[in-house]
């Protein structure tokens, strides 16, 4: 993932959450887990920050969006030690970005009023920027 690509994704990514009223930080990583650009809106706690890029790295090393690896988890009793990984974060709001089946990077959003509304935004930039939201 180039740096242009993850800055257009995380310009978007605040876009789609300011669009609905709410605050976010959004980060976007890279396919070997680094961090490339990060936004964080004043009004969002400190703590969001730290959750962002762990929910990207959760759905970067999963594969998966981070809800839906989280609610796997939770459903199987040998995953539940799952959320002792520091690296991850077993909450939604991250989205493993694609190029066709390729897994380039992902965005992790924190702080905008729940799970299910960073997931939105995240996968709303997704589409803007990308043309899919897979």
């Amino acid at each position: 993932m180039s740096l242009a690509l993850a800055n257009a994704l995380v310009q978007a990514t605040m876009s789609a959450c300011h669009a609905q009223g709410r605050f976010a930080v959004a980060a976007v990583i890279d396919r070997g887990g680094h961090l490339l650009s990060l936004q964080r809106d004043d009004r969002v706690g400190p703590h969001n920050t730290d959750a962002a890029v762990k929910k990207a790295f959760t759905a970067l090393s999963t594969k998966t969006p981070s809800r839906l690896f989280a609610d796997n988890a939770r459903k199987t009793p040998d995953a539940s030690n799952l959320n002792t990984i520091d690296s991850l974060l077993l909450i939604g709001g991250g989205v493993p970005v694609k190029v066709g089946d390729d897994v380039i990077g992902a965005i992790g959003v924190g702080g905008a009023g729940g799970a299910a509304f960073d997931e939105a935004c995240a996968l709303e930039a997704i589409d803007k920027v990308l043309g899919t939201a897979k």
